[in-house]
């Protein structure tokens, strides 16, 4: 008999859809024409180049789910390989990433809608409309998991629905004439072809982000331990045969005149079936790019929140507090104004700050995986990484050589990230002594609210928590008592050594 607790949770087809929503989004229309400009035909095996790159550093997130399940699934790998700090580090650069994907998904709305209202074609108004889809995101998660399945379900299924429609029209429009030149001439050499491949490969690669957002849904699925693999598998899988697919249609179709049109996918179907056909994917565009935007809206406040869980407490609690529908809105908030915030920027910048917090996750994850196979530490339930230690290895290098394509720019707002990040996670943990003191006076220190009434009971007491903690000192193992001790009722914490430790 189902419980009410698990007919809540998320079926693996809404999973499933969730991934296949947070990965297929604007680079799919978009990025087609700028990857054929590099290797030409050639493009199409550099998409299915990047799938089994990804699909490495997949496998390695499939081995991590396999033993972490909760709302932390997507970075406690890492602080439980490297420590607390390092695992925090890499939790804040994934919810970066999902605050990047919210901005870039958005501002390619407007860039799409731009094809048919001149108006969004007007920086400002494009960038007030874009703040305002993220505004709408995050009214629309305040309704809890009920409303967000729904939108996301119907999304997919569009989105899958309008690609399925032009990859069986388009194969009855496609020109052989238009599958050459096979490589660009200045690819022909050694050097011309691993740097055109390399640009084309660093596109691509974007295309992939955003199937590390599923293991964040393990809270929200049944069996996540051997559910989350199997999704993460089917969606590489998925997501790789439409994009193949795709590109060499709309190639075939379009030609090398391709690289002339910022909507190549749209003017394809044009091509081929008439004006409707522009319409139609045009309207594919805009539904996937919303999807994916929604969804990693969805995700990114879960991985917020669960910094700021009590079991970690990195991040100030407040950020946990959730609504009647279950949703962490003090986390939706911060998500969606920093999100509008960084809606600022351009299309470009926004793909390389979020391909550059992807590595910043992948590095550490792929270790971890190397650490526990070694180690036999957090043992995995449900999905076992075959091949050794051959699969993390062929990631890591991935990995590596994707930091080679960033710039010093993109380098730089990565460090800054990374040095605001810590200096928040230094100012919200709590000294030693403080700790100490709070389990001294037999408060949970895992708990606000505990630690918030005994903040008022000291108060009523004229006295304060800073006052105590001020007042505490060492001699040797023993915790010397002060008068401030006696005055706030606080017993004589020499009863209790260790917790000063």
């Amino acid at each position: 008999m189902t419980s009410d607790a698990d007919a809540k949770k998320l079926s693996f087809g809404s999973v499933f859809l969730l991934g296949v929503n947070s990965v297929i989004g604007s680079g799919a229309f978009l990025l087609i024409q700028t990857i054929y400009g590099f290797m030409d035909l050639t493009s199409v095996l550099v998409i299915v180049a990047a799938a089994v790159a990804v699909t490495m550093v997949a496998l390695c997130f499939a081995d991590l789910a396999s033993r972490f399940t909760g709302p932390d699934a997507a970075w406690i790998s890492s602080a439980k390989a490297f420590g607390k700090f390092t695992g925090y580090e890499v939790g804040i650069f994934i919810w970066f990433l999902g605050t990047c994907t919210i901005a870039a998904e958005s501002v390619a709305f407007f860039i799409t809608l731009g094809g048919f209202f001149p108006v969004f074609r007007n920086s400002t108004v494009a960038m007030w409309s874009a703040i305002a889809l993220i505004v709408l995101f995050g009214i629309i998660n305040l309704f809890g998991d009920t409303l967000v399945t729904w939108v996301n379900n119907t999304s997919s299924t569009a989105k899958i629905a309008i690609i399925v429609l032009f990859i069986i029209v388009g194969a009855f429009f496609l020109h052989k004439q238009n599958f050459t030149p096979v490589i660009p001439a200045a690819a022909t050499s050694a050097g011309g072809f691993f740097h055109h491949f390399g640009e084309a490969f660093a596109d691509v690669f974007y295309m992939y982000t955003g199937f590390n957002f599923i293991p964040i849904m393990a809270s929200k699925m049944n069996r996540p331990e051997k559910n989350v693999p199997r999704v993460l598998i089917a969606v590489m899988i998925t997501c790789t045969v439409l994009y193949s697919l795709m590109a060499l249609f709309a190639i075939g179709i379009v030609g090398p005149s391709i690289v002339n049109y910022d909507l190549p996918v749209a003017i394809a179907f044009k091509e081929a079936v008439g004006e409707w056909g522009y319409i139609v994917i045009a309207l594919g565009m805009l539904i996937s790019i919303f999807g994916v935007g929604f969804s990693i809206s969805f995700s990114s406040p879960l991985n917020l929140a669960s910094l700021a869980a009590r079991r970690h407490r990195f991040l100030p609690s407040g950020l946990t507090k959730t609504n009647k529908y279950g949703c962490p809105w003090a986390s939706v908030a911060v998500t969606i104004i920093v999100a509008c915030f960084l809606a600022t920027q351009s299309y470009d910048n926004l793909v390389n700050m979020l391909v550059f917090a992807s590595f910043v996750q992948y590095v550490p994850s792929i270790i971890s995986v190397i650490c526990f196979k070694h180690t036999g530490k957090c043992p995995g339930n449900g999905f076992k990484l075959p091949g050794g230690y051959t699969f993390p290895i062929l990631a890591l290098i991935v990995s590596a050589y994707m930091m080679f394509q960033f710039t010093l720019e993109t380098f730089a707002i990565g460090v800054c990230v990374a040095v605001i990040a810590g200096i928040v996670y230094y100012i919200n943990k709590p000294s030693k002594r403080t700790v100490a003191v709070l389990q001294t006076a037999g408060v949970d220190v895992e708990n606000p609210k505990a630690i918030k009434a005994y903040k008022n009971e000291l108060k009523s007491k004229g006295s304060s928590l800073s006052e105590i903690v001020k007042a505490y000192k060492k001699e040797g193992d023993k915790v010397v008592p002060s008068a401030s001790w006696v005055v706030s009722g606080v017993q004589n914490p020499n009863d209790d050594a260790e917790a000063a430790e």
